[in-house]
């Protein structure tokens, strides 16, 4: 990803971080193959605690789940309010969570994208400072199924968001139906859960129709 900013002229430097130094050995040997030691740094970092004050101004974190996620930001809070204007990123788990507290990071999402591969689904998301938007209105989230499906999705009626969300739909049936056939104080707890996650679902594909 470092070198593909780079080589496609989208940012002038990268810093590069993992929590293991494993994985920054093996970026290290690609970034010397491609010529670029110069401009993107490689870091060990628990989160983004190695980053100093004016080195950065977009973060993106991706790869890993939500809560995780949300734990680098809260704990990198300072650098988040003082340095950085746009957050680039893709949990892979908790999206409803993650959605819901960069606006109390002082963040609006302003583009949103789903991909599938492999038979799995990947939302992305682009957050920018909610001070710097003008027309702040458009990207508020103020339904249930904005945070968790993505407001801009929805509206802007993605295919594969709508592919998820019928097949997950689906797949709920098919486990409520098994609940019902062994009914237990559990199962019913799961059935509850069910139905309100189902109609959510249908509350969020009336935006296709």
């Amino acid at each position: 990803l470092s070198i593909y900013l780079i080589e496609n002229k989208i940012s002038p430097y990268v810093i590069a971080m993992d929590i293991n130094q494993g994985p920054i050995n093996r970026a290290r040997k690609n970034v010397e193959v491609y010529g670029y030691m110069d401009k993107i740094d490689l870091r060990q970092s628990d989160g983004i605690k190695e980053i100093k004050a004016g080195e950065v101004d977009t973060l993106l974190i991706a790869g890993m789940g939500g809560s995780l996620m949300l734990k680098i930001l809260s704990e990198g809070i300072d650098i988040i309010i003082r340095d950085i204007e746009s957050l680039i990123l893709q949990p892979q788990s908790d999206i409803s969570s993650v959605r819901k507290q960069l606006k109390e990071f002082g963040f609006l999402i302003v583009c949103e994208n789903m991909i599938k591969e492999d038979g799995k689904y990947y939302p992305m998301m682009r957050a920018e400072k909610e001070s710097k938007i003008e027309n702040k209105e458009a990207y508020e989230l103020t339904k249930e199924e904005h945070y968790n499906f993505g407001r801009l999705l929805l509206e802007g009626k993605h295919k594969v968001l709508e592919e998820f969300l019928i097949n997950k739909r689906r797949k709920l049936e098919k486990i409520n139906n098994k609940l019902m056939a062994n009914p237990t104080k559990r199962a019913t707890l799961r059935q509850e859960e069910i139905i309100s996650m189902t109609k959510l679902i249908d509350s969020s594909l009336k935006y296709f129709y």
